[in-house]
């Protein structure tokens, strides 16, 4: 009964922080569009069936039943068409399109917006408008990311012995037990024992595991260790051998899929403990999650396939599969129930949401419409052409039509669909589990 309401409590946090995060991107928008002059009828946070809602000067801010998005309503979004109005239907269902998006951007318009519409603010306040929204995720996803790294820190090992292996054992073997034809550890013939805190190897410091793991990693034969023991410094002079341990990259990680490589072995396991990071640390895990990000959005086609295995077929569920809304609540639920520190498990969530906002970040950047980067692509256009015109003094060609692009809108806002649905039904059918 307990674990159920625990997993409850993480599916309500979740969707507590997936509101906030939705509320905080609409925010940057609503913000600087009324900076700017521009009329903002609605402020929603959610889509469906309004939930509740109230009108505050002339803007209504409201919440709906699936908090799925969220969005502003800007008064004049798109130019009118070329002869100055909203121009006639046609049979052409692109053209059609087009001219429902124009209409409804015009929608609200009352006496005095002439001059409080989007299209008719400079690109560069367009782009600042379009921009606020994701770049207020990237700001909450760093603010949530240094606030849990620099206060709570996060469990990693450390120099600190917990355990000593009595025998050499391979790690690609997979087995715990020695057997009697198995040598004997370099670190039990040493004498390590638990508790011992590990400060130099070879002479040279190891103030943290890492650097340790590198060193140890890279060093074959006799060697000299300096321990800490009970507060008093010693030396011990075990003779390392080559083991078969798995591959990290240069960041310190291991490779995945696991690769095994031949490395020196002393044979302890190191100490866990949650510590705070520096801000230097923390500035380069932040800008490591930043990379993996652009990577991920990147790599995210090739994963199409093997997330429709997982879901349609008998495939297993890749750890860096993309996981959506209903994936990301079900595993902030079994977060809650997993037993560990309740600051580890904190920080895991914490964690969880800035990996959503950075998702939301660099997904509304790609240039494409309806996204953010979308209209930002077109005031940025716009602006070339203006100034292009201008160097070579020719008339000015106005503001750039944005809604022409409408038919490419769907097509991409039908393809951001179909994968939404891919997601949710591999969520359902093969989720992701963090156990």
């Amino acid at each position: 009964m307990t674990e159920v309401l625990l997993y409850v409590l993480g599916l309500v946090l979740f969707a507590l922080g997936l509101l906030v995060s939705i509320a905080w991107h609409e925010l940057g928008h609503l913000s600087t569009a009324k900076l700017f002059g521009i009329r903002v009828p609605q402020y929603m946070v959610g889509f469906g069936p309004t939930i509740w809602s109230r009108k505050r000067g002339e803007t209504e801010y409201g919440i709906k039943a699936i908090p799925a998005g969220g969005y502003i309503r800007m008064i004049g979004m798109f130019p009118p068409g070329d002869d100055g109005k909203i121009e006639a239907r046609s049979t052409s269902p692109w053209r059609s399109m087009i001219e429902d998006a124009r209409e409804a951007s015009f929608e609200e318009l009352q006496p005095g917006d002439e001059k409080r519409l989007f299209y008719t603010r400079k690109p560069w306040k367009r782009v600042i408008v379009m921009f606020a929204g994701p770049f207020m995720n990237l700001v909450l996803a760093v603010a949530l990311f240094f606030g849990s790294m620099m206060t709570l820190g996060i469990e990693g090992p450390t120099t600190t012995v917990a355990g000593v292996q009595k025998c050499v054992l391979k790690q690609n073997e997979n087995r715990e037990a020695c057997r009697s034809d198995d040598p004997v550890s370099p670190a039990h013939a040493a004498g390590l024992k638990e508790g011992d805190r590990i400060l130099a190897l070879n002479g040279h410091a190891v103030p943290d595991w890492d650097t340790l793991s590198e060193r140890i990693r890279g060093t074959f034969g006799p060697a000299t260790l300096t321990i800490e023991r009970d507060g008093q410094r010693m030396d011990l002079h075990p003779s390392l051998v080559t083991n078969k341990v798995e591959k990290k990259d240069e960041d310190g990680n291991v490779v995945r899929p696991v690769e095994y490589v031949d490395a020196g072995y002393l044979g302890f396991q190191p100490k866990s403990e949650v510590a705070p990071l520096t801000f230097g640390e923390t500035t380069e895990r932040m800008t490591g999650l930043l990379e993996n990000g652009v990577h991920s959005v990147i790599a995210l086609p090739g994963k199409i396939p093997g997330l429709w295995d997982a879901t349609f077929g008998d495939g297993e569920r890749a750890e860096d599969s993309p996981v959506g809304v209903v994936g990301a609540a079900r595993i902030t639920g079994e977060l809650m129930t997993v037993e560990a520190p309740p600051t580890t498990i904190l920080v895991m969530f914490m964690n969880l949401l800035v990996m959503f906002n950075v998702s939301l970040f660099l997904f509304n950047m790609l240039p494409l419409l309806p996204l953010d980067g979308g209209h930002i692509a077109g005031a940025l256009w716009e602006s070339v052409r203006r100034h292009t015109a201008r160097i070579f003094r020719r008339p000015d060609p106005g503001p750039f039509d944005v809604a022409k692009l409408m038919p490419a809108a769907y097509v991409v806002a039908g393809v951001f669909v179909c994968f939404t649905l891919l997601v949710l039904a591999a969520d359902i059918v093969n989720p992701v589990k963090i156990t």
